[in-house]
């Protein structure tokens, strides 16, 4: 699909605007996409389809801008003389049958004149006489930025003492392929062949290889090249002259649109993002085999204190100023590192900012989750298992040893009841107290050797949740880095889709065959 132009710098400007909300350009680089003009000379006119030639006077302060349009006009319609230079207004000279339409924002009408006529030989052009560009007064040089836009055709005219004007020809080095040129060294009469010759050397230069100059004399009865002059504005005003000066128009707007973003896309292509990410998994390896040293001293204190308080929260942590400077230096050293690489270091450290005050968080919820998970089934699965089995035996071996007992005290009564011989005896009373004391001791005595200790099991759990926080921190710092490259890749996705377009929209235009005339006013 060509989109029109306007909806391309449409989308052109609002994709430099999301680049710099996302901190991928600097608004100084995406200022020339932002300050994209896209008026044109149809803004001013109800009817586009016959619109007449719009052709503007430019030139310093007493060149005879005005002279020279009053000569055009065939009467008097601008001021001229010593009012010039304090002149603050633009003059609109048309036919009374051009119908403009309101005029756009930053046109002031209370700065504006309208002068119509009835001669239907000049109906196919409106003149506008513009404030001098060098005047001292800076609204005069604004009015005549605004009005550039809505011009077809600058009318260029200098002096024999004026023709090197810096303030007017820095205007025609910025502005020299947006418009047509025409050249007038006007006031001829004072001039010299040497300042002409000069004149068009400073023209090609600019850009213009074989520019129309003409030379005129702006008082009666003089013989000139104002006539010629007449003429090239006449052929301009017929319908596919102004056809050709549109699409020129249009030609040079979307050359500039594109290399505007083509050099955009410089900027954001062929990025080593790879190469960041190898980095930063280095940086982060060496960081968490530091922390991990630092944090053994506070790991055991901090087992200690779980241990003491049977498994409540202590008022220490492992995470202190220490960590967090470690920390700290990974982050910096990374956004430092991609800053290096030429990739965007404000939204890699505006992605990683939240991890900045998360670590400490992570790293406080892991070690704590860990080990109080780790306090209540203290131990291993073996040492579990034989507690348990000792406490079963604590109960079994004694019973079973009182009922040995029991059994052998009814049996030897009975035995001696049938034969008459002495019943037990204290040998037996002892043995039977030491058989059941030994019965339940053992098993006791295992158990309290084989209870796993509290600290053992605290440090332990810490242990294993500072390595889950560390997965977890590493985790977040490549998802903040592939975040960061799928925004980037998004971006410069979306720009290069708008860079084809802007060439579809450049290849359907239809070319058009410039006489040669219109290619000396024009800039290559």
């Amino acid at each position: 699909m060509a989109y029109a132009y306007s909806d391309l710098v449409g989308r052109a400007q609002a994709w430099a605007r999301q680049a710099i909300a996302d901190r991928r350009l600097e608004p100084e680089q995406a200022e020339e996409i932002l300050s994209i003009d896209t008026r044109t000379p149809d803004n001013l006119f109800a009817d586009i389809d016959s619109r007449p030639l719009i052709v503007a006077f430019m030139g310093g302060t007493g060149v005879g801008k005005s002279s020279l349009l009053n000569r055009l006009a065939g009467q008097a319609i601008a001021r001229t003389g010593i009012e010039r230079p304090t002149s603050r207004e633009v003059t609109l000279y048309h036919h009374e049958a051009v119908a403009l339409k309101q005029l756009p924002a930053g046109l002031p009408l209370e700065k504006i004149t309208i002068s119509r006529h009835r001669d239907d030989s000049k109906s196919n052009i409106i003149w506008v006489d513009m404030p001098d560009f060098d005047s001292v007064e800076q609204s005069n040089k604004q009015l005549v930025l605004e009005w550039l836009p809505h011009i077809d055709v600058l009318l260029y005219v200098v002096s024999p003492e004026r023709y090197r004007d810096n303030k007017a020809w820095r205007l025609l080095l910025a502005e020299g392929a947006r418009h047509a040129w025409l050249f007038v060294l006007n006031q001829w009469d004072r001039g010299q062949t040497e300042q002409y010759q000069d004149f068009r050397r400073q023209l090609a230069k600019a850009g213009f290889e074989d520019p129309l100059v003409y030379r005129t004399i702006c008082t009666e009865n003089t013989q000139d090249e104002f006539g010629e002059l007449v003429d090239q504005l006449d052929r301009l005003s017929t319908g596919y002259s102004l056809q050709e000066l549109e699409q020129r128009g249009r030609e040079v707007r979307i050359r500039q649109l594109l290399e505007t973003m083509q050099q955009c896309q410089k900027g954001l292509a062929g990025l080593d993002f790879q190469r960041l990410q190898d980095c930063c998994n280095q940086q982060w390896q060496k960081t968490e085999q530091l922390l991990s040293e630092g944090f053994n001293w506070p790991l055991m204190q901090l087992a200690s204190a779980y241990a003491e308080k049977g498994g409540g929260k202590p008022d220490i942590s492992i995470w202190d100023d220490w960590a967090q400077s470690r920390f700290n230096d990974l982050l910096d050293g990374m956004v430092v590192k991609a800053a290096q690489l030429d990739i965007p270091a404000k939204p890699l450290k505006a992605a990683l900012a939240p991890l900045r005050e998360n670590a400490a968080k992570i790293i406080g919820t892991q070690t704590e989750l860990s080990c109080r998970k780790a306090l209540i089934r203290p131990g291993n699965s073996l040492q579990r298992f034989l507690i348990k089995f000792l406490r079963f035996a604590e109960f079994v071996l004694p019973l079973a040893a009182m009922t040995l007992v029991g059994y052998l005290v009814v049996t030897g009564f009975y035995q001696s009841a049938q034969t008459g011989k002495s019943y037990l005896g204290t040998d037996f009373a002892i043995h039977s107290v030491l058989l059941i004391g030994l019965s339940w001791l053992a098993p006791y005595f295992l158990h309290k050797k084989l209870q796993p200790s509290l600290q053992k099991a605290a440090l332990a759990g810490l242990k294993k949740g500072l390595d889950s926080a560390f997965v977890q921190i590493e985790g977040e710092i490549k998802q903040a880095l592939e975040n960061d490259i799928r925004q980037h890749r998004l971006l410069y996705g979306q720009l290069s889709e708008l860079i084809a377009a802007c060439r579809e929209r450049a290849e359907s235009s239809k070319p058009l065959q410039h006489d040669r005339q219109l290619e000396r006013m024009l800039i290559e």
